[in-house]
């Protein structure tokens, strides 16, 4: 049950899926769970995954049988899961876009990402994520419509665990006594990064029938790419991550994801 409090904290905290009334003083909240919720940030993609995979199928299904159909369906997949997690992720990568386009000193690049406010840089990385989503996935969708399905849905779950290895590797920056995401920088252990990996490899399990293909496995390694490239620019740029920074690694491994899978395709 325990477990169960944790997921459901880690759902609350990353979506806008109500976990309110008697179920959320059930639950609870202490900065010791939301630590113990890391694990579950995978299995958060596969709730968020699931829903935003329906409704993909379900336009694919619906729509006309013409060119435009995958396009349309892309969209309406992705406004749906920027309204089923309130933009979080997104939000955190316009920031981290603002801070470090607008100053290479460390400290101001940091009291630019505090600012609500969007700007140049921000709405810039912004708008390219969302429209290579979009792209992406209307590629796909040209291709395969049961591929992208589960690609769409595949992508939401291995995102969502490559910013565990950017906590568990670098420190947390920032204004760390009212950072929001401090609580998940105290203390990473082991056991909850294994936990995360196990979401996202019972979900790559899930998918196997492509292996043979080496789709998944060309999804993975673009998100690894996008993992190490994140990982350098926080390294050299912050000297370690702000929440900001894992929602922009969960953006670019998520694009990651299908970009490695269209490349092997065209290869094909």
């Amino acid at each position: 049950m325990q477990a169960v409090r944790h997921f459901l904290l880690a759902l609350q905290f990353f979506t806008r899926i109500p976990v309110t009334g008697r179920l959320a003083q059930w639950v609870g909240y202490s900065p010791e769970m939301l630590r113990a919720s890391t694990a579950h940030f995978p299995g958060v993609g596969w709730l968020v995954g699931s829903l935003s995979a329906a409704v993909l199928a379900g336009l694919l299904a619906l729509l006309p049988d013409v060119p435009a159909a995958p396009w349309v369906a892309a969209v309406g997949c992705t406004v749906f899961s920027v309204l089923l997690t309130g933009a979080f992720h997104e939000d955190g990568l316009a920031d981290l876009a603002d801070g470090l386009g607008g100053s290479h000193d460390r400290e101001r690049a940091l009291d630019i990402m505090k600012d609500s406010r969007i700007g140049s840089f921000g709405a810039i990385a912004l708008v390219l994520a969302l429209l290579g989503k979009v792209a992406l996935l209307a590629l796909l969708a040209q291709a395969d419509a049961v591929l992208v399905v589960t690609a769409c849905w595949l992508a939401h779950v291995v995102s969502r665990t490559a910013p565990l290895f950017i906590i568990r590797t670098l420190p947390h920056v920032g204004d760390t006594p009212r950072s929001k995401s401090k609580p998940l920088a105290d203390r990473i252990g082991m056991p909850s990064l294994l936990a995360g990996l196990a979401w996202c490899v019972a979900a790559l399990a899930l998918a196997g029938w492509w292996w043979a293909s080496g789709l998944w496995l060309a999804g993975v390694a673009g998100a690894l790419l996008g993992l190490g490239w994140m990982w350098r620019l926080l390294a050299r740029r912050l000297q370690g991550f702000t929440g900001d920074g894992l929602g922009a690694t969960q953006q670019v491994c998520e694009v990651g994801f299908l970009l490695g899978i269209a490349l092997v395709l065209g290869a094909a």
